[in-house]
This record gives structure tokens, C-alpha cells and sequence, in this order.
């Protein structure tokens, strides 16, 4: 029975020991935000006013939060200083918003790598890609795969998040 207890004693803290950080580590710098890009995949973006829901999830993120049209797509851009359980899939979002969800194929575009998923509403059918993104070439197409990574200091922010939304 001792050896039993002492085996998930360790088990528990082997599971544990990824998110012990070393007191020594220094909080990264603040990154002044960079301002909004002005294309998107080789199209101009317009500003559009965010959403009331939007802006209420900007309060207490750390980041910045844009919503933009390339006049056939809508994408929002999150910029990410630090890591947050804010930051949340958007398919959260459209189903809390009545949408039915089907997930599609991780899409490859170039070296970037996209979650994807079919969000369908009264007759309204669109293609959703998202993908998070730091400056040194790390990629995560799941918001939790990324938020383990900067948990662990597997990737340091500030991060890019984009999701675009069209018309299917």
C-alpha cells in the first residue's frame, strides 16, 4: 500500500514539474504595440468598430483587439502581450453567438499552419481559419497548445492571433 502511495505521490509531482519556473527568470519586456497592419495577405483593410461583445472582452486583456474587412473577408487581429486564458478560440464566440460548428482540416498556406472550422446560421454558411503566431516563427493553430507553450517559456510575446471569417 506504501509503495502505491508513493508511486502517484511522484506521478503528481512529475505532472507538476513543467510549471515550477525558475525564480531566477525575468518578467520579458514590454513590447510597445507595433499599430495595425495595413493589408492582410496582399489586400488593404479598413477598420470596422468592434462589436460590443468585442469590446467588452478587450477589458482586461493584455493586448489589443482590431477588427478589419478586406472587403470580402472579416479578420480580427489580436495582439497578445502576455500569456491568457483571455485569449479564447473563436469558434467559442460563434457558438455563443447560435452558430453550428464543423471543424474542417488543419489548412497550409506557405510555411503557416490554420485551424478551420465551417460555422453555419439561418441559411449563412462561413469558413473560419485561425492561427496565433510569435515573432521568432513559432505557430500554434489551438489556443491551448499555445497557451501551454508561453505557460512553459516555450515561446515568448507578444503574439499575433488572427482569425478571418468568409463567405463559403
Amino acid at each position: 500500500m506504501l509503495s502505491r502511495r508513493l508511486f502517484l505521490l511522484l506521478c503528481a509531482l512529475c505532472a507538476l514539474l513543467p510549471l515550477v519556473r525558475s525564480g531566477s527568470a525575468s518578467p520579458a519586456p514590454e513590447t510597445p504595440f507595433p499599430g495595425w497592419p495595413s493589408h492582410f495577405e496582399g489586400r488593404p483593410l479598413t477598420p470596422l468598430p468592434l462589436s460590443e461583445l468585442e469590446a467588452s472582452f478587450q477589458q482586461g486583456f493584455p493586448g489589443q483587439v482590431g477588427r478589419f474587412s478586406d472587403g470580402r473577408r472579416e479578420i480580427i487581429l489580436r495582439w497578445v502581450t502576455r500569456e491568457t486564458r483571455k485569449l479564447h478560440p473563436s469558434a467559442d464566440c460563434f457558438k455563443a453567438n447560435g452558430y453550428q460548428l464543423e471543424n474542417r482540416p488543419l489548412l497550409r498556406q506557405g510555411e503557416q499552419r490554420w485551424s478551420s472550422y465551417q460555422a453555419s446560421r439561418n441559411g449563412t454558411r462561413l469558413l473560419v481559419r485561425e492561427r496565433i503566431s510569435d515573432a521568432g516563427g513559432g505557430q500554434w493553430s489551438d489556443v491551448s497548445a499555445w497557451y501551454w507553450a508561453a505557460q512553459l517559456g516555450q515561446t515568448q510575446g507578444p503574439w499575433w492571433a488572427v482569425t478571418v471569417a468568409e463567405q463559403e
